[in-house]
């Protein structure tokens, strides 16, 4: 899941059956809320779209910006998130009380040390400690398990996750992942990569349209704007699929059904007159002949250069 414009998300799901995954995605158009327009509204409203469709055989997979409690205040119950690399939960079992005040809450499990004020606070070492060989390179896995969020106080009631921290050679972070799904530490591995095919409507909408040079201030198109942005990539990349390659150049011998290249295919094209089109659409006969194209307009304008009157008199 991933937010794409203001006023807009897009969600993407993925069906777990067994080992076998197959991606499932789409497209949720959620407008913020008049009166409160925070993000956190928008994701707490998108997520409530999101709890109504989920199926006892599907996974939502979502990236670092949505948190856990989120998706537990939605009653959302199979989840893959990723976490911030300071993350930080409790157990759901309060510690052995030796002295002192008895605890009230579990014990504090870091995945991952971090510093602050110069000081480095070490990891919690992990309750399960795995090695994994995918495709050529081996990934060490730590599982912390049963984990609740911070200042919660343990209660066989509350909602666990289990939290994963995958050590791959391929990326200098390691990824830290956390779900309630009783699938094995290579499926969630394995789910969180299919989240990534979501952005391709936010690069078809906005690098691919230049949508993302656009700006508007009217309450009303601030939410139009990116919903045709995001149908019209959506069009444009079926468009791409459905056609054959079409290289950019010489140069490209390996071309591929991308909506970038099918744009510049389209480039400079007439447009069709044999598809019947609304009465109130026109082409809007604007003089522009006399405005600067191209590279010609990105140059700076510097003002004529007026002639020195001193030198005029003499």
């Amino acid at each position: 899941m991933d937010a794409g414009e203001r006023g807009v998300a897009v969600q993407s799901w993925c069906v777990v059956r067994g080992i076998e995954k197959q991606r499932v995605e789409r497209v949720s158009m959620e407008r913020v809320h008049p009166r409160d327009g925070s993000e956190r509204r928008l994701w707490m409203d998108l997520l409530g779209q999101v709890q109504k469709g989920v199926k006892d055989n599907a996974a939502v997979v979502v990236d670092a910006g949505v948190k856990i409690s989120q998706l537990q205040a939605r009653h959302i119950e199979r989840y893959v998130v990723r976490l911030s690399s300071n993350f930080s939960a409790g157990r759901n079992t309060l510690p052995v009380h030796t002295r002192g005040r008895k605890p009230i809450y579990g014990a504090v499990v870091r995945p991952l040390a971090r510093t602050r004020k110069g000081r480095t606070i070490p990891a919690t070492p992990p309750d399960e400690h795995l090695t994994w060989l995918y495709d050529g390179r081996t990934i060490a896995i730590q599982v912390w398990r049963e984990l609740v969020l911070p200042k919660t106080v343990p209660s066989l009631t509350h909602e666990t996750f289990d939290v994963y921290a995958f050590h791959d050679p391929s990326f200098k972070q390691p990824w830290l992942l956390a779900t309630a799904l009783p699938i094995a530490a290579q499926s969630v591995y394995t789910l969180y990569p299919l989240r990534w095919s979501v952005e391709q409507l936010p690069l078809a909408a906005r690098q691919m349209l230049g949508t993302h040079r656009q700006f508007v201030h009217a309450p009303e198109a601030i939410h139009r704007l990116p919903e045709l942005a995001f149908l019209t990539g959506s069009i444009l990349s079926i468009l791409a699929a459905a056609s054959p390659p079409l290289p950019t150049g010489f140069w490209d011998r390996h071309p591929k059904p991308t909506p970038g290249r099918f744009r510049r295919a389209l480039f400079g094209k007439p447009f069709p007159r044999d598809a019947p089109l609304p009465d109130h659409f026109r082409k809007k006969r604007s003089a522009t002949d006399h405005f600067p194209k191209d590279h010609l307009a990105r140059l700076p304008t510097s003002p004529p250069i007026q002639p020195d009157p001193v030198s005029i008199a003499a």
